[in-house]
């Protein structure tokens, strides 16, 4: 008997540490993605609207890119496909993917549109 005790006592104490454990997994999985927006002759486009689009939930965030045509998307989840494409005065980059199959949680992109 005072085996199952300590059994059940185990599986309590190991069932309070659970709702710990998923934000922490969280924290340790979001992604960043950033970059820059340049011309084909790979000079800064300030101004450009970055779009990020979640394939899970479709949602789209948008970043208006820098002087220096930085833009960055933070907290984003491991679990998410994303597609990210940049527009300014209507041209418009190639729309680059970011699978969920991608182990990395930091991806550096450069995103180039022709304005000729």
């Amino acid at each position: 008997m005072a085996r199952l005790l300590v059994l059940a006592c185990g599986v309590g104490a190991a069932a309070m540490a659970l709702p710990a454990t998923p934000a922490a997994a969280q924290q340790q999985t979001e992604r960043v993605v950033q970059g820059k927006v340049e011309s084909k002759a790979g000079e800064a486009l300030k101004g450009a609207i970055v779009y990020l689009k979640d394939g899970h939930t479709l949602e789209v965030r948008s970043y208006i890119s820098a002087s220096d045509g930085s833009y960055r998307f933070g907290q984003l989840a491991q679990n998410a496909d994303y597609q990210l494409w940049a527009e300014l005065n209507g041209k418009k980059s190639a729309v680059k993917n970011i699978s969920s199959f991608d182990t990395r949680n930091e991806f550096n992109i450069t995103l180039k549109i022709d304005m000729k």
